[in-house]
């Protein structure tokens, strides 16, 4: 589509482009955006401080780290499960102690209604040929009289139970409280923060990088495009290459290393260990910016609608 099609708003017709353009504009609707290369870390680079590893490790799943921000990261969510926890068992022990008093005030309840049972035997004889009503008006004159007055202060007197019993939004004894919600028992497992899997110290391995050049120092390292390269190879290393880690001697190798010559015989040709499939980690990488890199770039964000 050209320019003077693209800024052309006399069409009957409400185009995509158009479209697109006002949901940018108003701030509704669902975005999607294809990130560049830019937008996207490099393949030696941790995933929570998003620079050059210094003392890289990487999980089971092939996510990279730096150690000390790996490790002040787990440290950080042992601590909030702790809080999380000590939280719970308060609420718990909270809880404990009003069950307790609802039970020591239904055992009251029962004692005072046997009371009150006790309190109105009467222990004079009684005619069976009388009922109530007639004893009560051959023994009262007035009984008529009393029957309305006992009558009007029973409904008087449910009028005003039902009335305290009442919620009022004006008078602050009597306001409606809202309960605390109840907390859920916290996990004690620390999860990883890109996979969401149980992440522990041990489970972490040390990766060791082969430099370039190994007369370069760090910082004439870090500047330079091309930094490492293949341990058995020599193959430069970037986020268009695909490569895994060693787990018995920590070296970074390309898949197709793996596959040509690793797979074969299962040992490791840094040190000569025997290798296992687990032994063989995929290092997770990010993008190139080309769409058949294989790697997700499409960034989503969701934001209300306007329906008609």
């Amino acid at each position: 589509m050209t320019r003077h099609g693209k800024n052309c708003t006399a069409g009957a017709v409400y185009t995509y482009h158009e479209k697109k353009k006002d949901t940018a504009a108003s701030g509704y609707g669902t975005q999607s955006v294809r990130l560049g290369k830019d937008a996207i870390k490099d393949f030696d680079c941790c995933c929570l401080s998003l620079q050059p590893c210094r003392d890289p490790v990487v999980t089971p799943d092939g996510y990279l780290y730096e150690r000390e921000a790996i490790l002040e990261y787990i440290l950080h969510q042992k601590t909030e499960i702790a809080k999380k926890m000590k939280a719970y068992e308060k609420q718990k022990k909270a809880l404990r102690s009003e069950g307790q008093l609802e039970s020591g005030s239904g055992e009251r309840e029962k004692i005072e209604k046997f009371k009150n049972k006790e309190s109105s035997i009467v222990s004079k004889p009684i005619n069976p040929f009388i009922t109530g009503q007639s004893k009560d008006s051959a023994s009262s004159p007035s009984g008529s009289v009393s029957s309305l007055t006992s009558s009007s202060s029973a409904s008087a007197s449910t009028e005003s139970t039902s009335s305290s019993s009442l919620p009022s939004f004006w008078i602050p004894s009597l306001t409606p409280e809202a309960k605390p919600t109840l907390l859920k028992k916290p996990s004690k497992t620390v999860m990883c923060p890109m996979s969401g899997r149980s992440l522990k110290m041990s489970e972490l391995i040390a990766v060791r990088f082969t430099p370039l050049d190994c007369s370069l120092d760090r910082v004439a390292l870090l500047t330079r495009q091309d930094r490492y390269v293949c341990a058995v190879t020599k193959d430069t290393l970037g986020n268009s290459v695909p490569c895994a880690v060693l787990r018995p001697s920590g070296s970074v190798v390309t898949l197709e290393c793996v596959e040509k010559l690793i797979r074969k015989d299962m040992i490791d040709p840094m040190t000569g260990d025997k290798l296992k499939e687990k032994d063989i980690i995929v290092l997770q990488r990010g993008g190139t910016g080309f769409a058949g890199s294989g790697v997700g770039l499409c960034a989503k964000e969701a934001r209300p609608v306007m329906q008609a």
